[in-house]
């Protein structure tokens, strides 16, 4: 796998970091940056964390065991030792198009971004991202998509910089019955070439 490429250093502070595919070993410290990135719990949510965490883990080692030529998992962490720490997770896998979509094609699309709340905004995702484009396009495509909550601003500022443009915006039941954020379909043009 290629080295993802090293963000500069303006601006907001950078980590640097590795990234890499993820490791059996890696399943609990993986399972905690999800939890606590996509279930944050104040009150009585807080006690549906570990129920939340055991799913992650079962989900998360399911799809080791079971590999896919068009998944990855990629974990970005510190150290590099034997014993690195883990600070980030993002996941890439090829999605089919709606039936209703003609013809019907697959498209390379990332889900589970998620950086430790101390390691954030410091260049985490950037490089996690960095490295999604460069597999999907050794996978052979021009376009990488994605869903963002119309809420998660800051995650939005982040895919506006790094050129990803709303193509549409989806409702769910949890928007109309519950007034949840609406959900935002993304998509980034890869650049034709990435030779030096």
């Amino acid at each position: 796998m290629p080295e993802p490429p090293v963000p500069p250093k303006s601006g907001v502070g950078w980590t640097p970091v590795s990234i890499r595919t993820l490791r059996a070993q890696d399943l609990s410290e993986l399972a905690d940056i999800l939890t606590e990135s996509f279930h944050p719990g104040d009150g009585i949510a807080r006690w549906m964390r570990p129920f939340w965490r055991l799913g992650i883990y079962e989900d998360m080692r399911h799809r080791l065991r079971t590999p896919s030529p068009h998944y990855v998992c990629l974990v970005a962490g510190q150290g590099w030792q034997e014993r690195d720490r883990l600070v980030g997770i993002v996941e890439m896998t090829l999605r089919a198009s709606p039936i209703w979509c003609v013809p019907t094609h697959q498209y390379p699309y990332i889900s589970n971004l998620a950086v430790r709340s101390e390691f954030r905004r410091q260049g985490v995702a950037r490089q996690l991202l960095a490295t999604c484009e460069e597999i999907a396009g050794e996978w052979g495509f021009s376009n990488l998509y994605l869903h963002v909550l119309e809420n998660n601003h800051q995650a939005r500022q982040l895919y506006g910089k790094l050129g990803y443009t709303s193509l549409q915006v989806e409702e769910t039941w949890e928007s109309w019955l519950m007034g949840r954020s609406r959900r935002l379909f993304l998509r980034k043009h890869l650049a034709a070439s990435r030779s030096a």
